[in-house]
């Protein structure tokens, strides 16, 4: 992985614990890289000690190359801070695949002066122009404006992003940042196979479930520790692909939580960790619309200045004082079925290659982990279905 994919993989698993820890026993689902961009872009007007704490959050700390702690004016994008230059090749390449788009939108307040600087650089590594509106004046129809946009973007699976009296009059600056995501199944499922089923949601609670069915031949990874099995669905195109961690025997979804973080992540899912076999795939349909308000997981997770009007520094965005990130929504949509998928937001010796029956059992009825990846790793969705 580059230092970017890397950096943005541990900004995912850090803010999926969070979510699990704050949401326990309810589905998880969200786009981590949107929410990334989104704050990467806010971070390259930051300065100080608010984007001290935004790079430690967003893990660009851990790449001194990245940072330039001297920095104090508004350098060239292409100076000082090497990894937005490596973050708009990253959204170049994500957005050649036909099946999924992300767009960043900057809205921000008529009565507030922009460095000329800070939009050029956003528009070139973000693609993200500066939507002027007025907050103060015309509140709910910016508010109005922009879920719009947001609907557009996402093929009108994300509504609403931004509900009554998330905007107020005394905004500034909202940044956007959306994505959308369609994709065949390589190998699609037959709706003639599809069956009602049980899908055991905890200890003696259990629901009916439509259940998609196939066989095939499908890359799959048996993991020791914590007992699981790890199967990849390819989408048509190759690029990209669906991960599903099942656990199985006596484990379950907490204990691969437990064990979970960048390192072990890559292990499990690792293509040349896992072996070809005809696999018998039971997997549910399903579809989540999660919505999410991020500031005080952000704040936990050690980004707290940028919340304040008293210690936000975005001098790097703008001359004016009073600058601050005022709230951070995310919103995000899955749906899977047949077709495939639409979506809006250790060491090797845990790896077990036995000696296999000819066709592999792979049952998903049970709470799950999953993500979505490009052939890079890149994860662009992640998810915990504990009841479809």
């Amino acid at each position: 992985m580059n230092p970017i994919t890397t950096a943005h993989a541990e900004f995912c698993l850090d803010v999926f614990k969070e979510l699990s820890r704050n949401n326990v026993g309810e589905n998880i689902f969200f786009s981590p890289l949107t929410v990334f961009y989104a704050l990467s872009m806010l971070l390259l007007g930051a300065r100080g000690k608010s984007a001290e704490q935004m790079e430690k959050v967003l893990h660009y700390d851990n790449f001194s190359e990245f940072l330039n702690p001297k920095m104090k004016d508004f350098y060239e994008c292409s100076q000082g801070r090497r990894k937005y230059s490596e973050f708009g090749a990253l959204l170049s390449q994500i957005n050649q695949m036909n099946s999924l788009s992300i767009a960043n939108r900057i809205y921000g307040t008529r009565t507030i002066t922009f460095h000329k600087q800070y939009l050029r650089c956003s528009e070139r590594l973000f693609q993200a122009k500066l939507q002027t509106v007025d907050f103060e004046l015309s509140t709910e129809e910016t508010r109005r404006s922009i879920n719009t946009w947001v609907e557009n973007k996402t093929n009108g699976k994300v509504t609403n992003l931004f509900g009554k009296g998330t905007i107020d009059p005394s905004s500034v600056m909202v940044l956007v940042s959306a994505i959308y995501f369609k994709g065949q199944w390589k190998n699609k499922f037959e709706k003639r196979d599809t069956v009602k089923a049980p899908f055991h949601i905890s200890v003696g609670k259990s629901a009916v479930v439509d259940m998609m069915y196939q066989t095939g031949t499908f890359k799959l990874a048996f993991i020791k520790e914590p007992q699981m099995q790890v199967l990849e669905l390819p989408y048509a195109n190759n690029n990209l692909r669906m991960i599903i961690l099942l656990p199985v025997g006596t484990a379950n979804v907490n204990q691969i939580e437990k064990h979970l973080n960048v390192k072990m992540l890559q292990e499990w899912t690792n293509s040349s960790n896992m072996v070809e076999r005809e696999v018998d795939v039971h997997i549910p349909k399903f579809n989540l619309a999660v919505k999410y308000d991020l500031n005080s997981l952000l704040k936990s997770l050690g980004m707290r200045n940028i919340f304040s009007v008293a210690t936000a520094d975005l001098s790097g965005m703008s001359p004016d004082k009073g600058l601050y990130l005022s709230k951070v929504i995310h919103k995000s949509y899955v749906d899977v079925n047949e077709e495939g998928t639409e979506a809006a937001a250790a060491t090797g010796e845990s790896i077990a290659v036995k000696r296999l029956p000819v066709t592999v059992q792979f049952t998903a009825n049970s709470p799950f982990l999953f993500t979505i990846q490009d052939k890079s790793g890149n994860i662009l969705f992640t998810g915990k279905l504990v009841s479809p």
